[in-house]
């Protein structure tokens, strides 16, 4: 909050020194720790499209320093991982983390060279887009929604093939995987990072773009409470019962859900369900869980179907919480529109990360000011 003295831009100013020298403070080089901030600056300050000659051009007064913002994007070698922990705690020390939400992102591309880069189906829109498929983990906090790490989706082919490899910079560890796998390190990169990586549950809606059942296996196994959302054919039940007879979420909450007054005319309808769990070790596992919606009082049917494994508070609190997903997609609107999320130049994968990196501690900055 700015006192009676100060201009918001002043506020500002300080407030982003601050961050830049916990995010950068710990690159050897001073070049790179300047240009980390110069970055940030172009992205909060620049107008319209975020390119590197406009930021350099807004925050220097010279297009000249476009190749050093571009090196230091691209080229330079400070890894993004340490400065996204150091975001992470930082958020997490300022806000109340209510949840993880996991929330992704369609980057819409030119051309085929871009990491990443394919041809995805939008259900939303009825089209196909050329596009970039990125992965975010946002720190919930009710009224605000911040990014704080990110997974780039890589079809196949961007590591199957030396060449495309070696053009994107992809290191050689890093391998192509299913995006419910993506989700699972995101979780685990947080509960490494912070206390509350582990305490708050992780919330998602990810139907339309994976197989969820793996996700909630493991964060089952591994302990961490989860409120996710899932396809109403999923097939539930022990395993005693063969896979063909095993009802589906849908059946379980018509036949046997009980429903809950939510105030303002409104129903939820839930049913305890065990939920199965698969630890580390690959050893299985099963412990009480519930599946719930809103009810659709016009179809006589349940709405978006949640499974989750918190059975200690009201249906009507963790469908509350299920809404975090709108919340960051709002917030990811938003940074393509005013932050630069949707304007980087580069064609490598270090560089799409820094990027993100970068986009993400400056949309932080900006929303805690506000």
């Amino acid at each position: 909050m700015t006192t009676m003295h100060e201009t918001p831009e002043m506020a500002t100013g300080r407030a982003l020194d601050d961050l830049s020298r916990l995010l950068f403070g710990h690159l050897h080089r001073s070049d790179q720790q300047r240009w980390g901030h110069v970055y940030l600056q172009g992205l909060l300050r620049t107008h319209g499209k975020k390119t590197v000659r406009r930021m350099a051009a807004t925050v220097t007064g010279s297009e000249a320093a476009s190749s050093s913002l571009h090196q230091f994007v691209n080229a330079s070698p400070w890894e993004w991982t340490p400065v996204r922990g150091r975001l992470a705690r930082w958020t997490a020390r300022t806000l109340p983390v209510r949840s993880w939400t996991l929330a992704p992102t369609v980057l819409p591309k030119r051309g085929d060279h871009s990491p990443g880069v394919h041809q995805r189906f939008l259900p939303e829109s009825g089209r196909t887009v050329n596009c970039q498929l990125g992965l975010g983990l946002f720190l919930d906090a009710g009224q605000a929604h911040l990014p704080v790490d990110w997974q780039l989706f890589l079809p196949p082919r961007f590591t199957r093939d030396p060449a495309v490899r070696d053009r994107a910079k992809i290191p050689a560890a890093t391998q192509a995987r299913p995006l419910w796998d993506q989700a699972l390190h995101l979780v685990q990169e947080m509960t490494s990072w912070t206390d509350d990586g582990r305490t708050a549950p992780v919330v998602a809606d990810l139907t339309a773009l994976c197989d969820i059942a793996p996700l909630a296996q493991r964060l089952q196994g591994s302990g961490h409470a989860f409120v996710l959302a899932i396809p109403g054919q999923t097939a539930l039940g022990g395993p005693e019962l063969p896979p063909g007879e095993r009802p589906s979420a849908r059946a379980l909450l018509l036949r046997r859900g009980v429903r809950h007054p939510a105030g303002a005319g409104r129903q939820i309808i839930s049913y305890e369900t065990p939920v199965r769990g698969v630890r580390p070790s690959g050893e299985h596992t099963q412990g009480a869980g519930r599946l719930m919606a809103e009810w659709d009082a016009g179809t006589g049917r349940p709405g978006r179907i949640w499974l989750t494994n918190i059975t200690d508070r009201h249906p009507a609190e963790l469908l509350e919480l299920a809404r975090s997903p709108r919340g960051a997609q709002s917030a990811v609107r938003r940074m393509g529109e005013d932050f630069g999320l949707l304007d980087f130049e580069g064609r490598s994968f270090p560089g799409w990360h820094r990027h993100m990196t970068l986009v993400s501690a400056a949309y932080a900055c900006a929303t805690l000011e506000a």
